[in-house]
């Protein structure tokens, strides 16, 4: 979301939310920017990550504008208070995001908050990932593969692309994705805006139409609200990304093969029973083997030097 500042921060500066909710911190790429963002306008921020790296808890500890709260999004929602924004960049699953929704709109009444997603384009637009599948209700839980590779176009799955942890196996389909989730958030309510950037795996931008900043942020988000030219240059993106990805998988799955190879030769030239199949072979092809040790030595790479 870091590639987004350009978007998220005047987004912000237009709402001039007092409080903001950041869910999915990680490392705190991003919340570095949010820090500096809340210490220009006095805003208070909380960062949930129920497994913050080090660096963000040693900017939580250098930075009195913001709070880290070690649970899940689902856990420190309704403990939390309501905030004037929230950006989601969490888990990436329908359930989660709805759930985060929910609890959102419970939490902050009749008047929505201004809302920041992350994710909203391929590939977790249309298809669940999951950083704990046992966390999710089975129930609402997609078939998946730990490790499962991702390619544009796919459907399914690949044998290289975009690799991530937990990622349903089969893309689209109800109540699959985090657009998905914010879509149908969406159908049951009146009055909300949404406006989408297909850029960086896209930005989802939610507000309610009757709020004070609305007419300053469609200002901001009009142009780049699924503009056709970004959408063709992210599916540009990604596609290169992914088979950039799978070339690499390839490469190391080749020499991942060569290299057991050359281990078996070796041992084959070091086994007592490799001299016994030569004389074998001397016996049978009448004086002149079929092999020999040397031809199994100029198989091996440093033999092969040019």
């Amino acid at each position: 979301m870091g590639n987004l500042a350009e978007i998220v921060i005047p987004c912000l500066e237009a709402a001039a939310p007092r409080s903001l909710i950041e869910i999915g911190a990680f490392a705190g790429d991003v919340t570095k920017l949010l820090v500096e963002w809340a210490r220009n306008g006095g805003a208070r921020l909380w960062s949930i990550d129920p497994d913050p790296q080090e660096a963000l808890v040693e900017l939580a500890q250098a930075s009195p504008q913001l709070e880290l709260v070690r649970r899940t999004s689902l856990e420190a929602l309704p403990d939390l208070p309501a905030a004037e924004a929230y950006v989601i960049d969490g888990d990436h699953n329908y359930y989660t995001v709805s759930e985060e929704l929910r609890l959102i709109a419970e939490r902050t009444g009749g008047s929505m908050p201004l809302l920041v997603c992350h994710d909203v384009g391929w590939p977790h637009a249309r298809r669940d990932g999951y950083f704990a599948p046992d966390q999710i209700p089975e129930e609402h839980r997609h078939p998946s593969v730990e490790g499962g590779y991702l390619f544009p176009g796919f459907k399914g799955l690949r044998d290289g692309g975009l690799i991530y942890q937990w990622p349903a196996a089969e893309e689209g389909g109800a109540r699959n994705g985090v657009l998905t989730a914010i879509e149908d958030f969406l159908a049951e309510r009146d009055g909300l805006r949404f406006a989408l950037v297909p850029a960086f795996f896209g930005l989802g931008v939610v507000w309610g139409r009757d709020a004070p900043y609305s007419d300053a942020l469609e200002e901001i988000l009009a142009p780049w609200d699924r503009n056709p030219l970004l959408e063709r240059l992210e599916a540009n993106r990604v596609l290169h990304l992914a088979a950039w990805q799978r070339g690499r998988t390839q490469a190391a799955w080749c020499q991942e093969q060569s290299a057991r190879k050359d281990a078996l030769l070796r041992k084959l030239l070091q086994s007592g029973t490799f001299a016994v199949a030569v004389a074998l072979s001397r016996l049978r092809q009448r004086g002149e083997p079929a092999f020999s040790k040397e031809e199994i030595r100029g198989l091996l790479p440093e033999n092969n030097r040019i």
